[in-house]
């Protein structure tokens, strides 16, 4: 859909996707965080309540998150977020590019793109690496 018909459907708003998080499942947390802080030249601190488990950078720009390596669709490979103001909007306009929602929620939804790579929506309300 083209922004222009995007903006009349929507009343004028424009539902924009910045990316604010890239999230990594590790099978050894503990290397995994030394490989990225050697990497960033940034350190990954551990999250507090609320933003799930493992650690995360909190410096400018989108944030880099690890976590221990699980069986649900944000688990098994490394996996973005984009930071959305209208949850509805975003998720609505998922589908109508041809791709689908694997988790829907109002926080954050997991979803697969139009050739099914699966990426993350986080609501702008939602702290970075809330998971």
């Amino acid at each position: 859909m083209p922004v222009r018909v995007f903006q009349a459907k929507y009343g004028g708003r424009v539902t924009v996707a910045r990316l604010s998080l890239i999230e990594f499942p590790a099978d050894d947390p503990e290397r995994a965080r030394r490989f990225w802080e050697g990497l960033l030249e940034e350190r990954l601190e551990d999250r507090v309540e609320g933003e799930g488990s493992g650690r995360r950078t909190r410096g400018a720009g989108p944030t880099v998150g690890v976590h221990e390596r699980g069986r649900g669709p944000g688990d098994t490979a490394s996996l973005p977020y984009f930071a959305v103001g209208d949850m509805a909007a975003a998720l609505e306009r998922v589908t109508e590019l041809g791709g689908s929602i694997v988790h829907p929620g109002e926080a954050w939804a997991i979803c697969r793109d139009s050739e099914g790579t699966p990426f993350a929506l986080a609501a702008e309300s939602s702290p970075p690496g809330v998971t």
